[in-house]
């Protein structure tokens, strides 16, 4: 038996390695304590689900006994797509929702991603199920919730397929990377008038193909050759639990999320003129004046699913956006991240267009690297992130600070942040010339090799 660990609970989820830091057990408490919370919150339904991981039965199981065992009603929609857990929350009467699944992590990880009471929890929510753990006595309620199995499926694909219609017929290649989304992203797509060529879309907790992770390039190789060797038009891939999109041309070019953003962007404002426009300090420079040029108001943000979720209800934005793939649509849909959904929405833009590939290849970039990772030992990478605020770039004129550091230049930007999850540094550089980009990094190495000087920089 595992013993409980503070480790897992982390910023917007809860995490661990089967064996080592989460099994049954941890489940059954974590089910307890999320059910007294939901009581609290005067509710009495919580909306379950998993994914296609091994560990998922027995971790879904015991979780739902844990909630029985604080007095509250279990609705199970069985394996299912993250978002879909989502979905039920906002149409089963439960507006509560713990979905099982260990995302894009390696095959022994699971967690738990949850809604409580219409809120994604985040930061300090997430550590109070620990510290309710760790005060309760162990005892049950008196009368335990109900249990009860539901499909959701048919419902959640007839809901997109009413809602995002396609200008013209279609053929596209789907990865879904053994994940769950492929139990589901075939039959969406085709009830949406598409040809489907699918690519491990049999789900299987051991990943046998490729990581389910589109974040990374060497993940859209087969997507990529799928498309050079076929007369698919347009490729697209999800995450090991559906809530993430990720987008390949003909030519096989990447389009990473931030510039889906501004196709989204550019439609969503012409039906919410002026409206706010989330995106995270990971996004490109040219997606604000996109925004801008389209009649909408950029606003930046946090990294992290549930901050920009929670940000987006604040608002009131119709859309908002992380360069992880997490689309978050307000406009015609709940406001959560879906990347089944975001994907029919691509393609309903996409098909209005004789050449897609050309559209989204045309869309503003610039030379950038993908997420660079600064490891440190644990507690460091805050103190780091700190100093560099402090001191690093003085006299500089244009430093956001709402998360982490991103340092603008006019050609280009840094920035270092702190990872929520683990301890790290996460950088991402932009500039418009190789040149440019260099001079930036070197700045950045210049900084945090004075603050750290036994740092292993990786770049």
């Amino acid at each position: 038996m595992v013993a409980l660990s503070p480790s897992i609970f982390k910023a917007y989820d809860i995490r661990g390695v089967i064996g080592r830091s989460l099994d049954a057990a941890v489940a059954h408490q974590i089910g307890q304590a999320f059910g007294r919370a939901v009581l609290a919150k005067g509710e009495r339904s919580v909306v379950i689900g998993r994914d296609g991981r091994l560990s998922g039965p027995e971790l879904a199981s015991a979780l739902a006994a844990g909630l029985q065992a604080a007095g509250v009603d279990v609705i199970d929609l069985g394996v299912v797509a993250t978002p879909m857990v989502y979905y039920g929350t906002k149409v089963l009467g439960a507006s509560s929702g713990i979905m099982v699944t260990g995302s894009h992590n390696p095959p022994d990880y699971n967690g738990f991603k949850m809604v409580l009471a219409g809120e994604a929890i985040h930061g300090s929510t997430i550590t109070a199920l620990y510290d309710s753990i760790v005060a309760h006595d162990g005892s049950s309620a008196a009368s335990p919730g109900s249990y009860a199995t539901h499909d959701i499926g048919a419902a959640y694909l007839a809901r997109i397929i009413g809602d995002v219609k396609l200008a013209r017929p279609i053929k596209i290649a789907v990865d879904c990377g053994n994940g769950v989304a492929g139990a589901f992203a075939g039959d969406l797509f085709r009830g949406m008038g598409c040809e489907v060529i699918e690519l491990f879309c049999e789900v299987d907790g051991h990943f046998p193909n490729h990581h389910p992770d589109p974040a990374h390039p060497e993940n859209l190789q087969d997507l990529i050759a799928c498309l050079r060797q076929t007369d698919a038009e347009i490729g697209i891939a999800f995450d090991g639990d559906g809530d993430r999109l990720g987008v390949v041309t003909k030519d096989g070019q990447i389009i990473y999320p931030d510039r889906q953003m501004m196709l989204f962007a550019a439609d969503v404002l012409t039906r919410h003129p002026g409206a706010q426009i989330l995106y995270d300090v990971k996004c490109t420079r040219h997606l604000a004046p996109y925004i801008a040029s389209h009649g909408g108001v950029p606003l930046m943000w946090k990294t992290g699913h549930s901050l920009v979720k929670a940000k987006l209800k604040e608002t009131g934005a119709p859309l908002g956006g992380e360069m992880s793939g997490h689309i978050f649509f307000s406009d015609r849909w709940y406001g959560f991240d879906d990347g089944l959904y975001a994907g029919a929405r691509l393609l309903e833009l996409l098909t209005r267009v004789a050449d897609p590939s050309a559209l989204l290849n045309a869309l503003p970039q610039s030379d950038s690297t993908p997420e660079l990772h600064l490891e440190l030992p644990e507690g460091e990478n805050v103190a780091l992130i700190e100093q560099l605020r402090s001191d690093a770039f003085p006299g500089h004129q244009r430093i956001i600070t709402i998360d982490g550091l991103r340092v603008e230049y006019a050609d280009g930007f840094g920035l270092a942040r702190s990872s929520n999850t683990t301890p790290v540094v996460v950088m991402r550089f932009e500039a418009e010339t190789p040149a440019a980009l260099a001079r930036i990094q070197a700045e950045f190495k210049r900084a945090i090799s004075t603050a750290r000087p036994d740092a292993t920089l990786p770049f």
